[in-house]
């Protein structure tokens, strides 16, 4: 009876032992640090849908310039200076080229000497009428005096107009041989040279304005409603990644393109310092409309 306890004694220690170490161990209450190379990937996976839950879009746009000219001489000619290269930067005025002008400066002063002599002949058939006209009222001359008199005169008037004309004319051209720059901004191509001659449609420089310039992206038009004149636009660009700029919304497009579902969107950068330039690509990051504020009633705080 003793042996059959003892043998009883040992099977239920082992048993007892198995079902302690079977037991789970309980979690603490704090869950053990992550690895520093794992830990940031840790709040991506804990929320997913925080990118698609935060409002904005982002798409990628081009920067185009407003305007580009083909500059193009008033007059044919001989080009006799060049005054700016290729990239340069221009303000709106600024002489660019100079045609041969010896010339026209000559026609311009023939016209000058015209005029003093029109002036001169104007101021005899001027002085010659006054004395006929007080003739005719004394009678002591004839009407036929007097007509051929008063007909000189408008002669010579007509005479000192078109010397004037002439004069106009010839400083004008003398004007036209200097090619200036019509905007602010940069010179792309640079086509002429000096003694190279220019007729009347050669191109001599091609200019672009660089400040402000146009960001046109696209938008699927699902965020249709959400696009406004005047919505803030941050772009950001590869040349310089820890910069962010800012701009507005000017356009928005009036059709849906319908191969893509999407509208096109042209937003105004000042470019003031003029690092963003035409045909850069840019990220774009599109704010959406804030709703207005409610304002109090009247009798409340």
């Amino acid at each position: 009876m003793r042996s059959t306890r003892a043998v009883l004694l040992v099977l239920v220690i082992p048993a007892f032992a198995c079902g302690r170490a079977a037991e789970a161990p309980k979690p603490s209450g704090n869950p053990p640090a992550l690895p520093s190379d794992v830990a940031p990937l840790s709040s991506l996976a804990a929320s997913p849908t925080d990118a698609a839950a935060s409002p904005g879009f982002e798409a990628t746009g081009e920067f185009v310039s407003p305007i580009r000219s083909e500059l193009v001489a008033k007059n044919p000619g001989r080009v006799g200076k060049v005054f700016v290269d290729q990239g340069a930067r221009v303000q709106k005025g600024e002489p660019l080229l100079e045609l041969e002008s010896d010339y026209l400066r000559l026609d311009a002063e023939r016209a000058e000497a015209d005029l003093e002599k029109a002036k001169a002949a104007e101021d005899d058939a001027k002085r010659d009428f006054a004395r006929k006209k007080d003739l005719l009222a004394k009678g002591s001359t004839a009407q036929a005096t007097y007509d051929r008199s008063k007909s000189a005169f408008d002669q010579a008037s007509a005479a000192r107009a078109s010397a004037e004309a002439a004069l106009g004319l010839a400083r004008q051209k003398l004007k036209d041989a200097v090619l200036s720059s019509p905007i602010d901004g940069v010179v792309l191509e640079r086509r002429a040279d000096v003694g190279q001659r220019l007729g009347d449609d050669t191109v001599a420089f091609v200019l672009v304005q660089t400040a402000p310039l146009k960001l046109r992206f696209r938008v699927p038009e699902r965020y249709l409603a959400e696009l406004a004149p005047g919505l803030s636009v941050k772009a950001k660009v590869d040349p310089y990644p820890d910069a962010s700029f800012d701009g507005k919304v000017a356009v928005v497009g009036q059709a849906i393109d319908p191969a893509t579902r999407s509208i096109m969107v042209e937003a105004e950068f000042p470019n003031r310092d003029g690092r963003l330039r035409s045909g850069l690509f840019a990220r774009v990051s599109l704010g959406t409309k804030q709703p207005p504020q409610a304002k109090p009633v009247a009798g409340t705080k």
